[in-house]
């Protein structure tokens, strides 16, 4: 494939990504609203890019991204500091004591359970990150002079403000103008968009995205949502995913966008909130890659799952240069995530290279 990645004596950083930081409170095995104590995890799509990178796969890793200066903030640095990230390039907000101008994100989110599907509750109007502009961060440091292997941010971030949309066009021009690898996962989410333009707004934001990445993520929803790509002949009511159809909907959106050295998406078969069918396909080169199957693979939190796919697929890019290994290296390292708590991966490079060589749950002693 046609990646030209930087070497890695002339970057500071592997990859940085560019994102919205949350606070993430978890009531365990409870439900949100009759909980009475949560645990504290950091998370947000483009940042658990970054951590899984770091602490999975040991990269040299940053984050882009704003908190208001106060003691929540203080908790999300030293949770993203636990996890080896790099918190140099955040942009610190003053705080005017109530969150008038700027505040910090809260993600409430419970994992559910069988017949019970996961179940989210975000708190993030007004966040900082949401106020950052393109003129408060200097990306020409950031890829000139820093340098940076890969930037890697996502639809979520790009639908938080116009000011976040103008940031994300912004950064990855910038990337592409210093040879810096750019990826996106579209991750499309009705609830941010529908108030700011909906489905009409998103595409217009994204189709100018995307004439600068590198590598694309996304489902079938993402494409058709983000894109306006559509799956001839798919089934939406029985929700079953017409695979020959799909494939042809990514030879067209390689032909729309030459630019997309690879496209790669994660097909998840919701069985119960706790079984799921689970695997990956991309496309690279004018073929197709179908990665390794976990049918009723068994869930812990699914929250997080295509994020660590993500981290996987593109250290697989980064250190192999192989579609198809990089392609297994994003399942099994999605799919180990999943059986921990939390947003963030607690995988470890061993553990993902014995399940791509097809290691069993054996008790390890």
């Amino acid at each position: 494939m046609d990646l030209k990645i930087k070497p890695k004596d002339k970057c500071t950083f592997d990859e940085v990504s560019l994102g919205e930081v949350m606070l993430r409170l978890d009531p365990g095995e409870g439900r949100i609203k009759t909980a009475r104590s949560f645990k504290a995890w950091e998370g947000g799509g483009e940042y658990n890019v970054a951590r899984g990178l770091r602490r999975c796969f040991g990269l040299k890793t940053s984050v882009i991204t704003a908190f208001a200066e106060n003691e929540i903030g203080y908790l999300l640095e030293d949770l993203i500091l636990q996890g080896g990230v790099d918190t140099s390039l955040i942009k610190w907000f003053p705080y005017d004591g109530i969150g008038r101008n700027v505040r910090n994100g809260l993600n409430f989110t419970e994992r559910g359970f069988g017949i019970r599907g996961a179940v989210g509750a975000s708190d993030r109007g007004n966040t900082a990150v949401s106020k950052m502009t393109k003129d408060d961060v200097d990306f020409d440091y950031i890829f000139g002079t820093l340098g940076v292997r890969w930037l890697h941010t996502g639809g979520i971030y790009a639908a938080l403000s116009e000011t976040s949309a103008q940031t994300v066009i912004e950064a990855v021009k910038k990337a592409k103008q210093y040879g810096t690898v750019v990826s996106y996962d579209l991750n499309y989410r009705p609830s941010l968009w529908k108030d700011i333009g909906g489905q009409k707004k998103a595409q217009k934001v994204n189709r100018e995205i995307a004439k600068y990445v590198d590598v694309m993520i996304g489902n079938e929803e993402d494409f058709t949502a983000c894109l306006g790509f559509e799956v001839e002949g798919n089934d939406t009511e029985l929700k079953e995913l017409n695979l020959d159809g799909y494939y042809k909907m990514l030879e067209t959106v390689t032909k729309a966008y030459p630019n997309f050295k690879v496209i790669a998406t994660t097909l998840r078969t919701v069985k119960t909130a706790t079984v799921n069918d689970w695997k990956a396909i991309c496309r690279s080169d004018g073929k197709i890659y179908n990665s390794i199957e976990f049918p009723a693979l068994e869930i812990l939190d699914r929250v997080g799952g295509g994020d660590s796919f993500a981290s996987g697929l593109i250290y697989g890019l980064m250190t192999f240069g192989d579609a198809q290994k990089a392609l297994d290296y994003g399942v099994v390292h999605g799919a180990l995530a999943m059986t921990t708590p939390g947003d963030t991966s607690m995988a470890s490079l061993k553990e993902v290279e014995a399940k791509v060589g097809g290691a069993s749950a054996r008790v390890q002693r």
